[in-house]
């Protein structure tokens, strides 16, 4: 009975976590993303070309692929079509007979089916950690967190990455007691990772000295500490797992291409120093390498940042800790706490601190010392890694600690079902909530671009009839949806009159364009939280 009780409570929390993602991913338009992988995934599937989208290994595009591939998604692609990698995705969406909300549904499928199985690792890792009440505790937190339900149920990179990473941490605590079968298998979830995402290559330190310690351990005890062989025997180990990840890698990029046919894309930077030296003898196929090239170039470049009101040039080393902070449920906050406290100070939970805060504590260092602060999607590994984490709060010496977790855990609940279903733009209720995130951050935690859709049923429920100017940060393209709109950047201000719809993304990057509109303009309303609508006085009016 308490079996049958325990899969009950994980099958209605995956449940919930389902229905949340789905009706995300039917009711939101395309982000800015998105339409760069579906597009290169279908190039992938029909022309087996690599050069879409180089700077990002294949084999997310190809679990996009899977969705797409399918006769139900009905994909038509235009193959005389021959445009930029950020243009071949919306041409596949808007202009090849395809119908765009059926093809993003069939990308995000597989991507909400991949974000559900994490959810597995995350009970199974907590559960071998602090037992059952852990798992569960820290499930929900996980099916409840609004940055995974956001990210897991589109068609991005993101949470596939740092899922196969946490999947290779918990085989890597398993291969403790038994070498074989998990190193292998941690090495071809390592693989899968570096295969999906290329910042992922911060975590293969750690986890290939994760790799090496059970067999240095084994060999310390059978030889009667023999130093130097348990060295050597670790070190094999970890260039095991090492190997089999290479391997995964090579074969992402040829199942897309069996002979493996590259032209370096035009522009390709020249990296010097040590990342180059990286770039030029990572054991990796040269498109990857080429593609590691492009994010140090991407690193190399200034970006515009947005952060509590100052929009700023460059990036700043505390943007993902204090994005974090606005974008995470207070509850799950304080339990994360909690559980890296109880990993600390809990002797029986020390051993498991490595596998659980190291990867993620690196993993996050490298993503703050980046030069993109676009988002926490930078940084989504943390509450995959910190759920763990917080599960084994359970396990803290105190009388309450069961009653309090449970009330945090139904606290984090309550706050993510209020924000449903506008996730993207969730902000926990001490920075105001969702309506209030883009007062404080920009870009991918608020408006990516999303809520085009949801503009068009706006505009014509309750503004129809009337002229409409329109400044849009995305990837979709408005006449698609039904919106007659008029760009308000390309007359004089005093032009425009009627309703202005302004993209929150737009307002932040503090362009002086639409700054000056808004000055002059009354808010009205606002779509998903990611759009604001505003009066534009008539001619002779202020």
């Amino acid at each position: 009975m308490r079996a049958a009780a325990v899969a009950l409570a994980v099958a209605a929390l995956l449940t919930a976590m389902a229905a949340a993602m789905v009706t995300t991913a039917v009711q939101q338009t395309p982000t800015i993303d998105e339409p760069v992988y579906v597009g290169a995934s279908a190039l992938y599937l029909r022309e087996h070309d690599l050069r879409d989208n180089p700077e990002h290994p294949p084999l997310g595009k190809l679990i996009i692929g899977i969705g797409i591939g399918t006769e139900a998604a009905g994909v038509r692609l235009d193959r005389s079509y021959t445009g930029p990698q950020e243009a071949v995705g919306q041409h596949l969406l808007y202009a090849s007979g395809n119908d765009p909300g059926r093809v993003m549904l069939a990308a995000r499928l597989p991507m909400i089916a991949l974000t559900l199985l994490f959810g597995l690792v995350v009970l199974a890792f907590a559960r071998d950690l602090a037992g059952t009440a852990a798992g569960l505790l820290a499930l929900g937190l996980y099916a409840f967190s609004p940055d995974v339900i956001a990210h897991g149920s589109l068609a991005t990179l993101d949470v596939a990455a740092a899922g196969f990473v946490l999947t290779a941490a918990w085989l890597l605590w398993r291969a403790r007691g038994r070498p074989l079968p998990y190193l292998p298998l941690a090495g071809a979830a390592l693989g899968a990772a570096l295969a999906t995402k290329m910042s992922t290559l911060a975590a293969v330190p750690v986890l290939l000295a994760l790799a090496a310690v059970p067999v240095w351990s084994a060999s310390r005890r059978g030889e009667g500490g023999t130093a130097g062989k348990a060295v050597l025997r670790a070190a094999a180990a970890a260039a095991g797992v090492a190997a089999i990840a290479v391997a995964v890698v090579w074969a992402a990029y040829l199942a897309v291409d069996p002979r493996l046919r590259w032209t370096a894309p035009p522009g390709l930077p020249s990296i010097g120093g040590l990342r180059g030296v990286l770039a030029g003898a990572a054991p990796f196929p040269r498109p990857y390498r080429d593609g590691m090239r492009l994010q140090f170039g991407f690193e190399d470049a200034t970006w515009t940042g947005f952060l509590f009101g100052r929009h700023y040039q460059g990036s700043l080393w505390y943007y993902l800790p204090a994005a974090l902070l606005v974008k995470t449920p207070l509850g799950m906050l304080a339990l994360w706490l909690a559980g890296a406290a109880a990993m600390v100070s809990v002797r029986r939970l020390r051993p498991a601190a490595p596998y659980v805060l190291l990867p993620a504590a690196v993993l996050l260092a490298a993503a703050m010392a980046g030069s993109r602060d676009l988002g926490v999607r930078y940084a989504i590994f943390v509450p995959l890694f910190l759920a763990v984490a917080a599960g084994c709060a359970v396990a803290l010496p105190w009388r309450w600690t069961p009653a309090a977790a449970a009330a945090l855990a139904l606290f984090v609940a309550v706050s993510s079902v209020r924000t449903f279903p506008y996730y993207l733009p969730y902000s926990n209720e001490a920075f105001g909530g969702p309506s209030r995130t883009h007062l404080r951050l920009h870009d991918s935690n608020v408006d990516w671009g999303q809520d085009l859709g949801r503009l068009a049923d706006r505009l014509r429920d309750r503004y129809a009839g009337r002229p409409v100017w329109l400044a849009y940060k995305g990837s979709g393209v408005p006449a698609s949806y039904g919106i007659s709109a008029a760009d308000p950047l390309a007359v004089p201000p005093d032009r425009v009159r009627g309703v202005l719809a302004v993209s929150d993304s737009w307002i932040d990057k503090a362009d002086p364009r639409i700054l000056a509109l808004i000055r002059t303009s009354e808010p009205i309303d606002e779509v998903g939280h990611s759009i604001t609508i505003y009066r534009r006085p008539a001619a002779g009016t202020r």
